[in-house]
């Protein structure tokens, strides 16, 4: 209803983390719409309408993550304990470098370099967990400068100690069962449970006399496999488990399927 009052709007861009007593920077606009050239750490933007009889209560918006395959620079991180070895080669000499560091926008943490040596060391990893390291450049090196001028050299993700998943992937169903054949679906295993990079599935299966088959080994982005070679009127129990470069992790309950003596399986209303 007052809508039509509004005389313009205010937007403060802030930076996340921002280690600096600066504060956010402070945007006057008419228009509902906004053009700001950011780096990719993470922005929170505070915006609210004003007009004759004061300012608005402000609402928050979270700039989404996004990736980028071109960026300048590659970043190498090797782990020496609880801390961690950065590593970049500058293909030019900003002023400085600004690394951000953590497990999410809610805890991350910045540290502005004013030397371009192109390493770093990083302290108090935890294992088990993913952190994400960004690296910008910035020939300007204030604070409340970042916003226009910094730019985005690198992204890498980082495991100090990698473990097993603790849990196997989710929703494992069996379908489209055929006499010699069956399709085992299942979701991929959630982020936080992966506890290290996911690099693929172990499907193991058995047939009622326990007779255990070789077990399929799939890459981490496969969510489907084709059994072949199954043996009619007879019930199989499938399992998979998750793996990455510490080990494999624990199978999933125990799914039974029987493949039919003549034609398909229907699937069940």
């Amino acid at each position: 209803a007052q809508s039509e009052n509004i005389l313009g709007y205010f937007v403060n861009v802030e930076r996340i983390p921002n280690s600096c007593s600066h504060p956010p920077n402070h945007i006057s606009l008419k228009d509902r719409k906004i053009l700001v050239n950011l780096s990719m750490a993470y922005y929170r933007l505070n915006i609210s309408a004003y007009n004759e009889a004061g300012e608005s209560p402000r609402a928050i918006y979270i700039v989404p993550e996004f990736s980028a395959t071109d960026l300048p620079g590659q970043i190498h991180v090797k782990s020496q304990g609880t801390n961690a070895v950065v590593t970049w080669t500058p293909k030019y000499n900003p002023k400085c470098f600004v690394v951000d560091w953590g497990t999410g926008k809610e805890d991350m943490h910045m540290k502005i370099m004013t030397t371009t040596t192109g390493n770093f060391t990083l302290g108090n990893f935890q294992p088990y967990k993913l952190y994400k390291i960004m690296v910008h450049a910035s020939d300007v090196c204030q604070c409340e400068s970042f916003v226009t001028h910094e730019k985005t050299f690198g992204v890498t993700h980082f495991y100090s100690v990698e473990g097993v998943p603790r849990t196997g992937p989710a929703n494992v169903t069996v379908l489209d069962i055929t006499k010699h054949s069956a399709l085992v679906k299942w979701t991929e295993i959630a982020a936080e449970d992966r506890l290290g990079f996911l690099q693929g599935y172990k499907i193991s299966y058995t047939d009622s006399s326990m007779k255990k088959s070789p077990a399929v080994t799939l890459n981490s982005s496969i969510t489907s496999y084709q059994l072949t070679g199954l043996k009619e009127k007879t019930t199989y129990r499938v399992q998979i488990s998750g793996f990455t470069n510490a080990g494999e992790g624990p199978l999933t309950p125990s799914q039974p399927f029987s493949t039919p003596k003549y034609g398909t399986v229907e699937p069940l209303c």
